[in-house]
């Protein structure tokens, strides 16, 4: 692997953005709108109707509102998942996956197909067929690939797939949260086979250092810190070898708080926008897996150290 790693490049980095919640349980929204405007003033895109972002969990209603809010921070700047809700034994919308990135485009954004029951229901040759039915109906689109430590419903489709998601012109990249490098080195070798300048956007928190071999980043993690993931990323474009010193502390965090039950990282994040003074709460809504006390000791002391460093 080592004749992979590509020294100088510059990172596409994009991050999925928190939707903080009030003590009383409301969406915070002056927090929400703070962390898109934060977001993006790193230099970062933000991501926003993600798994981090509670988009399974949203009334429809206040994920459209979190819509208007990325568009009106970035100017159309941002990404969005494109998420259906279904069931187990649901067929595909695809009617309503078209509705979803139609809103999304509509704000200037880019839609993420989120996983859903009835897309990946489908064998691969029929996901493949789906996703390109899709792109005959949209401008573009990022394809997700999210495996089923995330969701119940998520699956990491064949390599042969992911060769016939390259193809499909109007997808400009695929998130990958396999948490594993060697699928993901695979769907690298795909791409400088098939077509470079595909994103493979890593969503492996456990190996966010991926980006040295060729991925770009579409992650959770960066939500903690998104100026802290910006500044890794402009020494790794200036062949500065603190890029690797920022990046273990980075990862530490990553380690840590991605733990099983992988869906807890998001009330560590909860606690670290209070501890940063981002939040005035740590309140994750109904459904939402919490983490012990005891982290926000171990996070207190991650974000510290991180403050040497932007």
């Amino acid at each position: 692997m080592h004749a992979r790693i590509q020294p100088g490049r510059t990172i596409t980095g994009m991050s999925a953005v928190l939707v903080p919640f009030t003590a009383d349980g409301a969406i915070d929204w002056p927090a929400v709108e703070a962390h898109i405007a934060r977001t993006a003033a790193a230099g970062l895109t933000p991501a926003v109707n993600m798994d981090t972002g509670y988009v399974q969990l949203l009334a429809p209603a206040d994920a459209e509102r979190v819509l208007d809010l990325a568009a009106e921070v970035t100017g159309g700047d941002f990404v969005a998942g494109a998420y259906v809700a279904d069931g187990p034994g649901d067929a595909l919308a695809l009617d309503a996956y078209e509705r979803a990135c139609t809103a999304i485009a509509a704000r200037g954004g880019t839609p993420v197909v989120f996983p859903s029951h009835g897309l990946n229901a489908l064998d691969d040759d029929g996901w493949v067929a789906a996703l390109a039915d899709l792109g005959g109906r949209v401008d573009r689109f990022v394809g997700f690939e999210l495996g089923p430590m995330f969701v119940p419903y998520g699956r990491i489709p064949s390599l042969e797939a992911y060769r016939g998601l390259v193809g499909i012109p109007q997808c400009i990249g695929a998130k990958h949260s396999s948490l594993s490098r060697q699928l993901e080195w695979d769907r690298l070798a795909v791409c400088d086979e098939l077509r470079p300048g595909f994103h493979v956007f890593t969503g492996n928190d456990l190996a966010i250092d991926m980006v040295v071999y060729g991925s770009d980043y579409l992650l959770g993690l960066s939500t903690f810190a998104p100026e802290a993931f910006a500044a890794r990323d402009r020494l790794w474009a200036a062949e500065d070898p603190a890029f690797h010193e920022l990046n273990d502390l980075l990862q530490y965090l990553g380690m840590f708080t991605f733990r099983a039950p992988v869906p807890g990282y998001r009330h560590d994040a909860a606690m670290a926008f209070v501890l940063r003074g981002w939040a005035a709460s740590d309140t994750t809504p109904p459904g939402a897996p919490r983490r012990p006390e005891a982290d926000r000791a171990v996070l207190a002391d991650i974000l510290e150290r991180l403050e040497a460093w932007t």
